[in-house]
């Protein structure tokens, strides 16, 4: 697993600060962030890739600055949003995953393959020309995850993955992320998706106030919010 690590990270919208004193080191398999809106936890976990890079402090991943050396670190950090429909850039499901691979270096009918194998991976073998915009939200997050997957990070992040899904597609992304063999950093309001992870960070104020096993840290989290 890769190792991200926040050290003493602060950061501020103008005069708002949106985290303080954040001092974490990440390396378990698959780890939750959970916490109010407005608590901080989006912020935190697009530190992770570079999205945003810290007023003061350091987080680096596998030793390489986010803020420096952001490029190696997208190389390996992959980041899902919550809405799929700000990352599908392309008109067909294949060439939205074909898009991913454009730098590269592959060949043409290896980045074919290469999409051919993720289509298949996410369930979406049947859609290789399916109008991207037009499939359904579970699929379309299948999409999302694909054309991340087919450039093979180490890490996925997520960002409230599920919020726009129904139940049945809830578990469809639940199922492909148990499966996953990369380390997932997942941003959730939906508690349950987080209680066979590895653990959990409760964010509150900007602050880590909750740092544990699933168990404890939901616990802690819910009775936090009352």
């Amino acid at each position: 697993m890769s190792e991200i690590r926040f050290r003493q990270v602060r950061h501020a919208y103008g005069e708002r600060t949106v985290l303080d004193s954040v001092d974490v080191t990440l390396t378990e398999k698959r780890i939750g962030i959970v916490g109010a809106n407005g608590s901080g936890k989006s912020t935190l976990a697009r530190m992770i890739n570079g999205l945003v890079v810290p007023t003061s402090g350091t987080v680096t991943v596998d030793g390489y600055d986010t803020s420096r050396k952001g490029r190696e670190v997208r190389r390996r950090v992959g980041f899902v949003f919550t809405d799929p429909d700000h990352q599908i850039v392309m008109p067909t499901v294949a060439e939205d995953v074909a898009f991913s691979l454009r730098r590269s270096g592959l060949g043409k009918t290896e980045r074919a393959e290469r999409v051919r194998q993720m289509l298949a991976e996410f369930g979406l073998a049947g859609h290789h020309d399916h109008p991207s915009h037009l499939l359904s939200g579970g699929q379309k997050q299948l999409l999302a995850l694909a054309a991340i997957m087919v450039t093979d990070p180490r890490v996925l992040v997520a960002d409230e993955p599920t919020t726009l899904l129904d139940l049945r597609n809830t578990k469809l992304i639940s199922r492909t992320f148990a499966a996953m063999e990369q380390q997932l950093v997942v941003v959730t309001h939906n508690l349950e998706l987080l209680t066979d992870f590895d653990r959990v960070l409760v964010v509150d104020s900007g602050r880590i106030v909750a740092d544990d096993a699933p168990g404890p840290a939901i616990t802690f989290y819910r009775d936090l919010i009352g």
